[in-house]
């Protein structure tokens, strides 16, 4: 049974500037996965190649064994993306947003619809305009649209950054649920607690290339930090 996501020698360049600096990851089907870094690091680039958003420049990338270059419609069929700054159409309840989405799959399925209801969590203000929602609601109604479809890949980027408490932990709880019944996810977060609690594996990355691999757990002992922040600074040195 292939991988989830392959990546082997990845590079991407902006002009004269390695954004990917020959990357390889391995993610298997059913992990939460967490791509870890500073702003910069290549955590979005990586993201958008797998989502078939760019190209890379060399190197190979695949997701549940397609070819993102050759087979990107194939690979579209099995994720969805939900970008940092992925933003809503203000005029446009959150309930039209779903039914445009699942529209966009194929037809309007009223189960996922009842399921994405559920998963945004939002009452009634799902029958109201986004432009009237906070970010909170505005991330869990994206974040519903992203999942209520069952893609075999879920890929979120920050998927609670600038989020108060309440809707981060709310997401956190979905991403959690949604692993337990098989969906593989791939996310990146800036917030290390974060990607301790929700992350099987993780890859940190600084300035276009991987530094370490690994269980959390285990790269915690095998540097002697006691969390994901003190970590990332000592495989930095």
């Amino acid at each position: 049974m292939p991988a989830a996501v392959e990546v082997q020698d990845l590079w991407k360049y902006f002009g004269g500037t390695a954004a990917l600096a020959g990357i390889n990851m391995l993610v298997e089907r059913g992990e939460i996965y967490g791509l870890i870094g500073p702003n910069g690091a290549g955590k979005t680039t990586c993201f958008r190649i797998l989502a078939t958003v760019l190209k890379p420049s060399k190197g190979v990338a695949r997701v549940f064994s397609y070819d993102v270059v050759s087979n990107p419609e194939k690979v579209r069929r099995l994720i969805s993306y939900l970008p940092e700054e992925a933003g809503v159409y203000r005029h446009l309840t959150g309930l039209d947003l779903l039914r445009l989405t699942l529209k966009l799959y194929g037809a309007i399925d009223e189960d996922k619809l009842r399921e994405g209801v559920e998963i945004a969590g939002l009452g009634e203000k799902i029958r109201s305009r986004m432009g009237s929602y906070s970010k909170g609601m505005r991330r869990r109604i994206l974040l519903a649209r992203a999942l209520m479809v069952h893609p075999e890949l879920a890929i979120l980027d920050e998927p609670t950054s600038g989020l108060d408490v309440e809707h981060a932990v709310y997401i956190r709880r979905i991403i959690k649920e949604y692993a337990k019944r098989g969906m593989t996810f791939l996310i990146s977060s800036h917030n290390m607690l974060e990607v301790e609690y929700l992350c099987t594996k993780v890859t940190i990355i600084d300035r276009g290339r991987i530094l370490q691999s690994g269980e959390p757990t285990k790269l915690l002992q095998r540097y002697g930090a006691e969390n994901l922040e003190e970590l990332f600074l000592k495989v930095r040195e």
